[in-house]
């Protein structure tokens, strides 16, 4: 459990803040994936997340979000993840970003994005919609992405494009 608990403190050396998110989101993430009724028991530890990490920190990352281990988070202010999306191992995630879904005019909700391994977005980042990040992607500041991202790439801009391959 101990290793379960600070698989991502290593990631986050020097970044307490970091630490304490990442932490307590997969505390959250265990009590959450236990069997009903026994989940139940830890409602206390799933409120206490909603209320320190999300009202207090500002870190909008539900504890039903697939995460891999090496979560970094950077300055966590503002960082906004709809629960469906699926983040990769060794990702950097900075304040302000945004990774949710689309809603069009009939109320249509889209699938949520994917985030592969190695990826790594600049501060104010907005990812929406059933799009696909590759693995080792190196996503710049102020991006608006809203189609695929190809492995390893950097991309930049509103709307985001390729500028390069790694």
């Amino acid at each position: 459990m101990g290793s379960y608990l600070f698989q991502d403190w290593s990631a986050n050396r020097g970044n307490i803040k970091g630490r304490i998110i990442t932490s307590a989101f997969r505390l959250a993430y265990f009590v959450r994936q236990m069997k009903f009724p026994i989940w139940l028991i830890g409602i206390p530890i799933l409120v206490s997340y909603r209320i320190c990490v999300e009202w207090i920190l500002g870190v909008e990352l539900p504890f039903k979000t697939k995460v891999g281990r090496g979560l970094i988070i950077q300055h966590g202010q503002g960082l906004v993840i709809n629960d469906a999306t699926i983040i990769g191992q060794n990702c950097t995630l900075r304040n302000n970003c945004t990774i949710g879904i689309k809603v069009d005019s009939r109320g249509n909700k889209s699938n949520a994005p994917t985030l592969g391994n190695n990826v790594n977005l600049g501060a104010h980042v907005i990812i929406i919609g059933p799009v696909n990040i590759g693995d080792n992607v190196i996503i710049g500041a102020g991006a608006v992405v809203v189609k695929d991202v190809p492995s390893n790439s950097v991309a930049a801009g509103n709307p985001a494009r390729v500028l390069r391959k790694l």
